[in-house]
C-alpha cells in the first residue's frame, strides 16, 4: 500500500511539474495514452530516487555539509535528468529540456510530492 501511494504522490508531482514548467513535457494521442505513461515514468522516477540517490547524496556527502544542503536542488534536478534519459531510451513520451528546468521541477516536484505525502495515508 505504501508503495502504491508513493507512486501516486509521485505521478501528482510529476503532472504538476508538467503542467507549471515549459521545458517538461508529456506528450501523448490521448488522456489514457498521457496517464499511463505519467505512471510509468512516475514508477521510473521512484525506483531512481531509490536506487541512484542515496549512493550520489553518500558520494557528495561533503558538498552537503559545505552548502548546508542547498546542494540537494542539485541532486534533485540530476534525478529528473535520469529520469528523463532513461524515458527516452524506453520511449515514453516523457522529456526535459535543461538543466535549470530539471532544477525548476526538481523542486516544484519535492514540494507537491512532500505535500501529497502527508495529505494522502501511507497504510502504517
Amino acid at each position: 500500500m505504501n508503495f502504491l501511494v508513493k507512486t501516486l504522490a509521485n505521478a501528482g508531482a510529476l503532472a504538476v511539474a508538467i503542467w507549471l514548467v515549459g521545458g517538461i513535457t508529456l506528450s501523448g494521442e490521448s488522456t489514457a495514452k498521457k496517464a499511463g505513461t505519467l505512471l510509468v515514468v512516475a514508477l521510473l522516477f521512484g525506483l531512481v530516487n531509490f536506487l541512484v540517490k542515496p549512493l550520489l547524496k553518500l558520494l557528495t556527502l561533503p558538498l552537503f555539509i559545505l552548502t548546508l544542503g542547498l546542494i540537494t536542488l542539485v541532486v534533485n534536478a540530476l534525478m529528473l535528468m535520469l529520469t528523463s534519459w532513461l524515458a527516452d531510451q524506453l520511449d515514453l513520451s516523457f522529456h526535459v529540456d535543461g538543466f535549470w528546468t530539471a532544477v525548476l521541477g526538481g523542486l516544484i516536484i519535492s514540494v507537491v510530492s512532500w505535500a501529497l505525502n502527508v495529505a494522502l495515508p501511507d497504510g502504517d
